[in-house]
């Protein structure tokens, strides 16, 4: 940030930047009303703001009038690289478009007001503004909370893993209450953004461009909400222009989701998950889906030898999907014997509902709500939620006995008194 930092406590609480005279009137009249001096609304509209606030500080909350912006996205974007961590930003503009609204959404603005405006309309936004400075911050809420993060992976293209990880998304953050993190790793062709009726925006396109920006204001950003519980990072790149990383910045990603969510989901395709086994490396959970073909046995066994010399402590859940007992290449009995172990969930192959989920725009559990198929969707949820919690329980015993626990428990009794057998 150009503006040198100054803490919340000393900020201006209010400015704002105008382009005409109508709505510089209103705009004093409603700062007024909220008990904000008038001298901080200003003429110049969004370009002066960015040249003011790079030399000064951001305020608690800025009103920025876009009338005149040849390009809001890149102005947008030009803003957001000048206004410090916190500040809440309302937008005005003359552009009646819902694809621009979303993308301003998920550059980070707070609200956008199309002009001509109405003085009550603008108080509203303001007052919704100044409620959301005092509410507890996003991450704060869940510091203690632990956090569960878990990768899907597809053996073979096609399966269906990304409408495992979005069903799962969705049954976690409505059914299971948790706010939750959904990240697309197809750059090119992901689904995770259609599936769910969402535009994916350049948040992660801008991430892998610029990986020194990721942090916690640039996730707060970047994501798309699909609902208060879930939000989205996926991209749709152009298919002419290949993705230059390293991987650094999937990694950073997911640490910073990992501050500021309670479940965070990757979904990775093989091509990603190969050259970066480091994105699974904080897993506690990794969720392997096939179909029960001859195909996907043979690389679901490569990729649980993989699992096993690269991530050792993750649990590796396998998932079978798009099952027809009746019409299979193997049956699932000659499917287990082949990999040698067993599968933990499966998943039965409705294509009407499959249909239905694509035409609403919605994720396939959100779809099977009410239904038989319904109850395959809590299994699979309880499962992956009781190992996470499981998992947090015994790191928690693991820091208390570092730092003391208590006395029966060194002396090697347990809570009815009796000895643990030895």
């Amino acid at each position: 940030m150009n503006a040198h930092f100054r803490s919340a406590t000393q900020r201006d609480p209010f400015n704002a930047f105008v382009c005409d005279d109508d709505t510089l009137e209103l705009i004093r009249v409603a700062a007024s009303d909220m008990g904000w001096p008038m001298e901080k609304c200003n003429k110049g509209g969004l370009r002066n703001a960015v040249q003011s606030l790079s030399v000064s500080a951001s305020p608690n909350i800025l009103f920025v009038d876009m009338s005149e912006s040849g390009d809001p996205i890149n102005d947008i974007n030009a803003l957001a690289e000048v206004c410090e961590p916190g500040t809440v930003v309302i937008a005005a503009g003359q552009v009646n478009d819902v694809r621009l609204y979303r993308d301003l959404l998920s550059s980070g603005i707070q609200d956008y007001l199309l002009k001509p405006l109405s003085l009550d309309q603008v108080r509203e936004s303001l007052t919704m503004a100044q409620a959301m400075l005092s509410a507890p911050k996003h991450a704060d809420m869940h510091d203690d909370k632990p956090h569960h993060m878990m990768a899907v992976v597809g053996v073979r293209g096609g399966v269906g893993a990304s409408m495992v990880a979005t069903s799962l998304a969705w049954a976690i953050s409505e059914q299971a209450d948790r706010q939750t993190a959904l990240l697309d790793l197809d750059v090119h062709f992901g689904t995770g953004a259609l599936t769910l009726d969402l535009e994916p925006g350049r948040g992660l396109i801008d991430a892998i461009d610029n990986p020194s920006r990721i942090d916690g204001l640039f996730i707060e950003r970047a994501m798309v909400r699909a609902s208060d519980k879930l939000s989205l990072l996926s991209a749709e790149a152009p298919i002419h222009q290949p993705v230059m990383t390293d991987g650094s910045a999937f990694f950073q990603l997911e640490e910073e989701l990992r501050n500021a969510f309670e479940m965070t989901i990757v979904d990775i395709p093989r091509q990603v998950l190969i050259p970066f086994p480091h994105l699974v490396s904080e897993a506690g959970t990794i969720l392997l889906v096939s179909d029960v073909t001859l195909a996907a046995a043979r690389d679901t066994i490569r990729l649980l030898s993989w699992f096993k010399q690269n991530v050792p402590g993750a649990r590796v859940l396998l998932v079978a999907n798009k099952f027809q007992s009746a019409i299979g290449e193997l049956s699932r009995k000659e499917f287990e014997s082949s990999i040698e172990r067993a599968i933990d969930i499966v998943i039965p192959f409705d294509p009407k509902l499959v249909a239905q989920a694509a035409k609403l725009g919605k994720s396939y559990a959100e779809t099977c709500k009410g239904t038989k198929a319904a109850q395959v969707w809590n299994n699979l949820m309880r499962l992956i939620l009781d190992g996470a919690d499981a998992e947090a329980e015994d790191a928690a015993a693991s820091v208390k006995g570092k730092s003391g626990g208590s006395l029966l428990g060194k002396l090697g009794f347990t809570k009815k008194g009796k000895k643990e057998a030895a």
